[in-house]
């Protein structure tokens, strides 16, 4: 079955690594020296699967906190030096990778992360050479949950957006997925997610762990022929 997509597309954060736990943890600790509490719940509802200027003007207009011009690099220094310690892939996904590889299916990865940050997280959870086609909301006027990036992946990778499955963890991706007329699976095997009250639609297939891959795409309905 796997043969049949013509791409298949991963979200990077909670996906492909555990690092949203990290990233709020970071951004609660800096808002909180600037005076602004939020919790964890906070984050998951707001920020999860949104990029930082995103993020950046929700604390301006919803908080009523306008961030310091530096915060943003304060922000991803901070994180970066956090992944290097702490940073891990999802359990099972250089094994999917490689499985999905092997069967000759184009893989490429969507994300709202900075590139920069994409490019060291992918390096140093190992995944970097397996894959290389990587695109990041920095390249479209409108990140998820507008399909813009999701779309721009397909047409540059050479892909039906209705012969895509995407992969993603948050309700903005799995919402860019459908306004993009793509298959979207969701994966709830990062940390973040582990004691969440999850919404999404009921008949979503989702994917707990990477090794549940292979039967997952096997019940899944065959691509449209477009």
């Amino acid at each position: 079955m796997t043969r049949n997509w013509d791409l298949i597309i991963f979200d990077c954060d909670g996906v492909l690594i555990d690092s949203e736990l990290l990233s709020a943890e970071v951004l609660i600790e800096l808002l909180a020296a600037d005076g602004v509490e939020i919790d964890f719940d906070h984050v998951r509802r707001n920020f999860l699967g949104r990029s930082f200027p995103t993020v950046a003007r929700h604390i301006r207009e919803e908080l009523g906190h306008p961030l310091a011009p530096d915060f943003e690099s304060l922000y991803r220094a901070r994180l970066l030096r956090r992944f290097e310690r702490e940073l891990k892939p999802m359990p099972g996904i250089a094994e999917a990778v490689a499985m999905l590889t092997a069967r000759g299916v184009p893989l490429c990865v969507a994300t709202s992360s900075s590139p920069p940050r994409v490019a060291r997280s992918l390096a140093i959870a190992g995944l970097a050479q397996a894959l290389p086609h990587v695109f990041t909301a920095s390249q479209v006027a409108r990140g998820k949950p507008a399909p813009d990036l999701f779309l721009l992946a397909a047409e540059t990778m050479g892909a039906k957006p209705a012969r895509c499955l995407v992969i993603e963890d948050s309700l903005p991706g799995l919402e860019a997925a459908a306004a993009a007329g793509m298959t979207a699976v969701r994966f709830l095997g990062g940390s973040h997610l582990a004691t969440a009250t999850l919404r999404h639609d009921p008949a979503l297939p989702l994917l707990h762990h990477w090794t549940d891959l292979p039967a997952l795409l096997d019940s899944l309905p065959a691509p449209e022929v477009v």
